[in-house]
């Protein structure tokens, strides 16, 4: 059986909000599409089998992380990341540029050999360059790699940026080169730019030159504000490539995704719903819950009573409550679970209105109260 081409289509737009399919051939992804992140092959306090059951259709790995453990060769050992964590959905991996600027203390980069890390488990040190994380990423045998880029943290130091701008776009270059062709495969290229529009600009004008598969805005949700992320997507919203996902990095809250699919998107990741949930907070429709908060010691009703889905509103928030006071991991798992589905019925919902044209009224009921 011949494996189905990487492809993209939009079917419907309902102002910018776009409704698409994303066709691989380990299955369609419904877009807007949210990723929940495994950053080291899973995603933490759940099952995958029970994260796909919540309607998702991919999830992200790390190809650093798992560049340092367990290590790239013994991942392909088994044929590649989907054999190894036994997922049988799509996967993308990021490249690891995001690594360059949060393990900043931990290396340094060099144009043209990468960027040079001293490993943050053992010290040891090695080099990421736009081909070896081309390299690791078709080890692990992910369906959507990234090209290696430089993700600079928030600053209004205008020559700086734009340095950053030309480096990263020298690597999406010598990425292209490396991944080569590979029909059944996408290589997506990462805008940079800051806040600056003309770096933005220029940015996805190079970009667009080399030609990739899909399009992802980088270097957000790393310490701007909401206003300033919507600003940058303003900027760049009328001239992304029509006909290839876009891809906004590291986002966000319930809020953030309702803002960016306003202007167009088709892709989100990021750690919130799980890592908040470890934590004790819980989304739902009503708005979030800190399931710590002592009112909730004697309250019986469940976290959401809307959610159907493995039984989670037969557990009441006095209940969730004891488990987070006792630290026990049900506690955490029981949430993760809830954000994780709460994520997913939120895409369907903005699906479905895309679908009927009243997007923009379903926006205004929930983006200040989720």
């Amino acid at each position: 059986m011949a494996l189905k081409k990487f492809s993209f289509n939009v079917t419907k737009k309902n102002g910018y909000a776009r409704l698409g399919k994303i066709i691989t051939h380990r299955g369609v992804i419904d877009t807007p599409a949210f990723m929940p992140v495994g950053t080291q092959g899973t995603i933490k306090g759940a099952f995958l089998n029970d994260v796909f059951k919540t309607g998702s259709q991919i999830i992200l790995c790390n190809t650093y992380h798992l560049m340092i453990r367990p290590g790239a060769e013994r991942v392909k050992k088994y044929g590649g990341l989907h054999n190894f964590i036994n997922c049988k959905k799509p996967i993308l991996t990021d490249s690891g540029g995001y690594q360059i600027m949060s393990l900043s203390k931990l290396n340094k980069i060099d144009r043209e050999k990468g960027a040079i890390f001293n490993s943050h488990i053992d010290g040891s040190k090695f080099i990421l360059s736009p081909e070896e994380s081309i390299k690791i990423q078709k080890k692990l045998n992910s369906d959507i790699v990234m090209v290696l880029d430089e993700c600079p943290k928030k600053t209004l130091n205008y020559k700086l940026i734009s340095k950053s701008v030309d480096l990263s776009t020298y690597w999406a270059l010598r990425s292209k080169k490396a991944f080569g062709k590979n029909p059944h495969k996408a290589l997506f290229g990462i805008i940079q730019g800051g806040l600056f529009k003309d770096l933005r600009l220029k940015s996805l004008k190079d970009l667009i030159k080399i030609g990739f598969d899909g399009y992802a805005i980088g270097g957000l949700a790393v310490g701007d504000t909401q206003n300033e992320m919507f600003n940058v997507l303003d900027a760049i919203k009328d001239y992304l490539p029509d006909s290839k996902p876009r891809y906004l990095m590291g986002v966000g809250t319930p809020s953030d995704i309702l803002g960016s699919v306003k202007r167009g998107v088709d892709m989100f990741d990021c750690v919130l719903p799980t890592r908040l949930g470890r934590n004790g907070l819980a989304f739902t429709w009503n708005g979030r819950i800190n399931i710590r908060n002592s009112k909730y010691k004697t309250d019986k009703k469940p976290l959401d009573i809307s959610v159907k889905k493995f039984d989670l509103n037969k557990y009441s928030k006095s209940y969730i409550n004891h488990l987070f006071n006792t630290n026990e991991m049900l506690g955490a798992m029981i949430l993760t679970l809830n954000n994780i589905n709460f994520y997913q019925e939120l895409m369907f919902e903005i699906r479905k209105h895309i679908k009927k044209g009243t997007f923009l009224k379903f926006y205004n009921k929930f983006a200040n109260k989720l």
